[in-house]
């Protein structure tokens, strides 16, 4: 590679699968190329949100064939790691094929084999991590990693030279006002994309209590696409005033949907937990309960510590009237809600997609000297 222009960095960003792990790292690449002029390649795997957003953002993508190895049948894993090899060899002749100045892995299937590729080629590494427990694939290569982007301080500890930079978020977050103290009491419920299914079995039945608890409060229901009139049904069932409430399958905007609200309740993904921070939203989070390696649970705890979010796991959602209660003390104390906003807008790290590009880019020189 010696004597390639140093204006023109070659990164290779692995990895994928969910939301949580390609939208970020779309803004970095984005970056990438708007500040430094890089030339950016994907690399991925044809079952991950990354077949469809990466090449609809205008990035190139290779694909591998590489399958699960966390919370799988046992037949599973072994065919995994059957192809593990092949997959090596596959993001070896990728890497050696593109020229790669360093190689960013971001979590998710094609991550570990993409980073172990280049770990034994020599090229330089550098991981990404948004939860506050990492996935299997960056805590097998953690040790080995040139430096490392996490999003909260306890993740540090499964990497060399690991920095705090938070998750990319878009913009207009960082923005993003408290509603009037004197206007009526607004929750949002938001179940990512999908929609949470306890949430659109829970919520209906409470409906009606909780805004007989809470004087002037409306809600805001995120369904996702297959709930969402299965939900709009279990309301109007329940009996609540249909004046107060208002389930909808996606929403857009979701900056302006956080403005209007005085309380989120939400899972605990990362990029959920970062949005929130951003716009210094106070939360009751709802970790999922079957998330790998429990992670929403320790970004929802990181939140908690912080005096940012209230949290209450799903098996304790069973108790009766728990999470009324929960709900109707927290809107009904402006105070303290005010409180938790500020400390979940100091948990916001603006920056994230511009620190993490030029951390690549100089990562990238080095290689070249």
């Amino acid at each position: 590679m010696a004597g390639r222009d140093l204006k023109t960095p070659r990164i290779l960003i692995a990895g994928g699968g969910t939301g949580g792990h390609i939208i970020p790292a779309l803004s970095v690449a984005r970056e990438l190329v708007a500040r430094h002029g890089a030339e950016v390649l994907f690399v991925g795997t044809a079952r991950g949100m990354e077949s469809r957003l990466v090449p609809e953002a205008g990035f190139r993508l290779e694909l591998i064939e590489i399958g699960p190895l966390n919370q799988v049948s046992l037949a599973t894993k072994l065919r995994t790691l059957a192809g593990l090899p092949l997959s090596l060899v596959a993001c070896s002749r990728i890497i050696r094929e593109f020229s790669a100045d360093v190689v960013f892995g971001v979590g998710g299937y094609a991550s570990g084999p993409a980073m172990g590729a280049a770990i034994l080629r020599g090229v330089p590494t550098m991981a990404f991590e948004p939860n506050a427990v990492p996935g299997m694939a960056n805590r097998l290569v953690g040790r080995w990693v040139r430096a490392a982007a996490v999003n909260f301080p306890p993740a540090m500890k499964w990497f060399r030279n690991a920095e705090v930079t938070g998750i990319p978020v878009r913009p207009e977050f960082f923005s993003v006002a408290a509603p009037a103290l004197e206007s009526p009491p607004h929750l949002l419920i938001f179940g990512g994309s999908q929609g949470a299914r306890i949430f659109n079995t829970l919520m209906p039945p409470l409906a009606p209590a909780l805004l007989e608890a809470v004087p002037g409060l409306t809600l805001l229901h995120q369904a996702g696409a297959r709930s969402a009139d299965a939900t709009r049904e279990a309301y109007a069932a329940s009996g609540a005033d249909p004046r107060r409430w208002r389930v909808e399958a996606f929403l857009d905007n979701m900056a302006e949907r956080f403005a209007a609200a005085h309380l989120v309740m939400a899972r605990s993904g990362a990029s959920t937990v970062a949005e929130l921070a951003a716009a210094g939203k106070p939360s009751l989070l709802i970790p999922f309960a079957a998330a790998a390696d429990d992670h929403q649970r320790s970004n929802a705890e990181v939140m908690v510590s912080a005096g940012a979010a209230v949290m209450l796991e799903e098996r304790q959602l069973g108790q009766s009237g728990l999470l009324v209660e929960t709900l109707e003390g927290l809107l009904a104390d402006p105070a303290r809600l005010l409180v938790m906003a500020a400390k979940a807008r100091q948990q916001g790290r603006p920056g994230a997609a511009e620190r993490i590009a030029d951390r690549l880019v100089e990562l990238a020189r080095s290689s070249e000297m």
